[in-house]
């Protein structure tokens, strides 16, 4: 039996989105002179990406959506969608984007007993999600820990502090309902389900883990653990952990010389390639390096961070998590400044940690990178030097590396879009900076910085021994830019690999006039 309908389908609606408003049909439409305008010009995570399109258009149900595409396809303007606004590249502030659908009043969460599944609309951001999830029945899936949008956050791959236990959200994507347009021009709203059976399949498949803005317009999801039996709601998704045990340790610049450097980022590494298998008994703990640029002044502030969580239900918690602070720790010879263990009731510490990575109004660049095992000996040394030497025109630089492996190791590669189902860490670099006048220098340094880490694979994560490639949900569009990828890799190898020709054969199928595109969209084939 299929999880759920899998038809071309009839607009799922909500009851609570009827305009207060008589007069009110279609989109709410805000215009430059609108007094709305400007809050959602900026409403994003990176402050260099202004939107200014001719308007915004503010859907509520999918009718609407459907509605304000037909509108934009019929008068040849290029349309883009909008859940969370956290892309760190330009695809929703192109100056050729005309209008931007802005996605964040279509935000339910709910429990779908026809389809055995939760109904997670694309405007949700990812704390109501867990919030309504959890409050209501219990349960969570494996997404991330910044409060970002459900709309490109899913079709992405999804990952966060569950990942190693439960996989990817992706893994738990039963359905989508996506309003696409066929080659007529015309659109229409589309379900497409995990079913194999399902004529839509295809379409399902190229949303776990093809990103957002290539095939159409997210406007829900139905999320539930493929096969769980029964229909209680709280046995079709992962229970939510009740608490979570944490650690911090920090190791300040003022004790920190390179061979300690190297001596943090190599054990980090080690443990998580002895530690990633999917049946590992150390899945339920996540854990974060952070290797952070050096300041000015006396002490010139922390140098490396060492995080980690987990599950306090696991009987063997505290041995596991104080096994690890040690593990990472083992050896270093710097001081270190180990912060007492604490416990937190999980929806508590989500809500926690997504307010602590708010940082409205800053400028960034974002890089990142999978690591299928440790950096190498010179990897680590470009870091520490890259890091270690005060550079005022860098912004706030940094390098995190976060778990993955476990379960996210766990699915075929070809099973789902996401292709890095063979790695055990996610590297981030960033960089934050305040003024419009730092962009050109700050830019200019994480970009050299980031070609010097993988300056044998011709400047970018060229997959292989030890690199992983790129994360969609990441997109960073000097990959495109042979001044940065001297490679002779495209990028579309480094963010999908061998899964971009299915890829793009579903980019022909359901979006052939290539309405729903970007800087680095599926490409149609040639």
């Amino acid at each position: 039996m299929p999880d759920v309908a899998n038809t071309v389908a009839k607009p799922a609606e909500r009851s609570d989105v009827i305009s207060e408003r008589n007069d009110v049909v279609g989109p709410v439409v805000v215009t430059q002179d609108d007094p709305r305008y400007a809050d959602l010009s900026i409403r994003g995570a990176n402050a260099r990406m202004v939107a200014r399109p001719e308007s915004f258009q503010l859907a509520r149900n999918t009718t609407e959506v459907v509605r304000a595409v037909t509108d934009a396809v019929r008068s040849g303007k290029r349309i883009v969608a909008r859940s969370g606004g956290h892309c760190y590249e330009n695809f929703v502030s192109d100056s050729s984007v005309r209008i931007v659908l802005d996605m964040s009043e279509m935000n339910a969460v709910y429990f779908d007993r026809e389809r055995r599944a939760f109904a997670v609309e694309a405007g949700a951001t990812l704390v109501h999600v867990y919030q309504r999830l959890f409050l209501g029945w219990g349960v969570t899936f494996p997404g991330g820990s910044c409060d970002l949008g459900a709309g490109g956050h899913i079709c992405g791959g999804g990952y966060g502090p569950l990942s190693r236990k439960h996989g990817l959200a992706v893994d738990y994507l039963a359905a989508v309902e996506v309003v696409v347009v066929d080659r007529s021009g015309t659109p229409r709203v589309v379900v497409a389900t995990r079913d194999p059976d399902d004529p839509n399949h295809d379409l399902w498949w190229a949303h776990t883990g093809g990103g957002g803005g290539n095939f159409g317009v997210v406007t829900r999801y139905w999320l539930s653990t493929p096969g769980a039996p029964g229909d209680a709601p709280s046995d079709l998704l992962p229970k939510a952990p009740a608490g979570v045990l944490s650690s911090q340790v920090m190791w300040p610049w003022a004790t920190m010389d390179e061979k300690s450097f190297h001596r943090i980022v190599r054990n980090h590494g080690e443990w998580h390639e002895r530690n990633s298998d999917p049946a590992s008994p150390y899945n339920g703990l996540y854990g974060g390096l952070v290797l952070l640029g050096r300041g000015f002044g006396e002490g010139a502030g922390p140098a490396v961070l060492s995080f980690s969580q987990i599950d306090a239900t696991d009987p063997e918690a505290d041995g596991k998590l104080a096994d690890y602070v040690a593990a990472i720790a083992d050896g270093v010879g710097a001081d270190p400044m180990i912060a007492p263990v604490t416990s937190s009731p999980w929806m508590a510490l989500m809500v926690k940690q997504a307010r602590l990575q708010e940082t409205p109004g800053v400028r960034v660049k974002l890089k990142a990178a999978y690591l299928k095992r440790c950096y190498t000996e010179r990897q680590i040394s470009t870091c520490y030097e890259w890091l270690s030497t005060p550079d005022p025109d860098r912004g706030e630089a940094a390098v995190a590396l976060q778990s993955m492996g476990g379960q996210t190791n766990a699915v075929a590669r070809d099973a789902t879009a996401v292709a890095f189902r063979d790695t055990v860490l996610q590297a981030l670099y960033y960089s934050t900076w305040a003024e419009e006048s730092q962009d050109e220098a700050a830019l200019d340094w994480m970009r050299r910085f980031y070609r010097e880490m993988y300056a044998e694979t011709g400047g970018v994560p060229v997959p292989g021994d030890v690199d992983g490639g790129c994360f969609v949900n990441f997109p960073d569009n000097d990959l495109a830019d042979p001044r940065w990828n001297t490679s002779g890799v495209p990028w579309p190898e480094l963010f999908y690999r061998d899964n971009y020709p299915r890829l793009r054969q579903a980019k022909a199928k359901w979006d052939p006039n290539n309405v729903f595109r970007h800087a680095l969209s599926i490409e149609l084939p040639e």
